[in-house]
């Protein structure tokens, strides 16, 4: 059984690519991913601790923040960390051995699929999309909500650059919703 062959969330063995008009949509599957939760008692550490691990302060509410490896709120004193699959396959292991006791780590690579969405046209895409603050949507803001009733995140990467994310179970239903919110804002 050495014959395996990877695939993306959307079942290529390459990434999906599709642009509509100004707006391009990228499956983006070469990201190691890990959620932290700091454990009661334990926050201010926790928080050091995730200082070290993405060379930066802990994210605040709606924030991303870090260079190659970031880390996003998802909640009180919780937070996902990002970072390329290439050089942190072991990511959960990684961010583990930084916390130590100070929180909990969930491997969460494969759980979720990454879409990127670039051009002009963002906004457009993202008021049918989804219901975000869109006055607040700047580079550095991470939202949680839901798309076509699927929980994702977004993350404002540029003012032209938006990342989403969702349940990897999901990804066909999400991708559809996105390209079809393209098509229409179109």
């Amino acid at each position: 059984m050495h014959d395996l062959v990877a695939t993306t969330a959307l079942g290529g063995s390459e990434p999906r690519v599709d642009t509509v008009g100004s707006v391009t949509c990228t499956e983006v599957p070469g990201v190691a991913l890990a959620s932290v939760a700091a454990r009661r008692g334990k926050e201010t550490q926790a928080q050091k601790a995730m200082a070290k691990m993405i060379g930066a302060p802990a994210p605040e509410v709606q924030r991303f923040t870090g260079d190659q490896v970031i880390a996003f709120w998802s909640g009180p004193d919780q937070w996902m960390i990002e970072a390329p699959f290439d050089s942190h396959e072991d990511l959960a292991d990684q961010v583990k051995a930084i916390f130590g006791d100070t929180a909990s780590v969930t491997e969460q690579t494969d759980a979720w699929a990454r879409f990127d969405l670039q051009g002009d046209g963002i906004n457009a895409v993202l008021e049918l999309l989804c219901q975000l603050d869109l006055r607040r949507f700047e580079p550095g803001y991470a939202a949680r909500g839901s798309i076509h009733h699927i929980g994702c995140f977004a993350l404002c990467r540029g003012t032209d650059h938006v990342s989403l994310y969702g349940p990897r179970s999901s990804a066909g239903s999400l991708h559809h919703a996105i390209i079809t919110a393209m098509r229409s804002a179109h």
